[in-house]
């Protein structure tokens, strides 16, 4: 099994779609490369801790690529938007891409250069190495499953399209 931690605004939409990919076997939210050890969500919305709201992604990589993976991550993230996703603002609300493995960093970099051919503006999904992950409180795990009329920033009609993703 492989991990990668993958921002893309709020946090419960982004699970809900990337736990839905086939290849992926698990999935959680927390909180990922800020200054503040083990922040609640209260600290990472009111103070400044830099945490991005992420998901955790554990997926098996004989069933889906690292690029294709990111490829349908992509289709649910505005890549050209600053700390911002749909209503979401502010820099825990930002995208990012966060590897734990040295040899994903050239896959991500040349997925983002082939995801950039087609803007004119500039990308803003930083890619980093993973500095640091603290899972986030349970009652926002699986949120959109437990509270199926919660907000998401992710069109519905994303989730059936993930159910159906087929790498070619």
């Amino acid at each position: 099994m492989k991990v990668i931690y993958l921002a893309g605004g709020c946090f419960w939409g982004t699970q809900k779609y990337l736990s839905l990919l086939p290849g992926v076997i698990e999935t959680e939210v927390g909180y990922a490369n800020g200054q503040t050890e083990n922040p609640s969500y209260r600290q990472v919305c009111d103070e400044n801790t830099g945490h991005a709201e992420t998901v955790k992604v554990t997926y098996n990589p004989e069933a889906i690529s690292t690029d294709f993976l990111l490829e349908r991550f992509y289709e649910v993230i505005d890549p050209t938007s600053l700390n911002k996703q749909g209503e979401d603002v502010g820099i825990q609300y930002r995208t990012g891409i966060y590897y734990v493995d040295e040899m994903d960093q050239e896959t991500i970099q040349a997925s983002l250069n082939r995801l950039s051919a087609c803007y004119e503006v500039p990308i803003m999904v930083e890619i980093q190495k993973l500095d640091n992950y603290y899972t986030a409180e349970e009652y926002h795990q699986a949120y959109l499953d437990k509270n199926p009329e919660g907000y998401c920033h992710i069109n519905p009609m994303m989730f059936q399209k993930a159910k159906e993703a087929k790498e070619k």
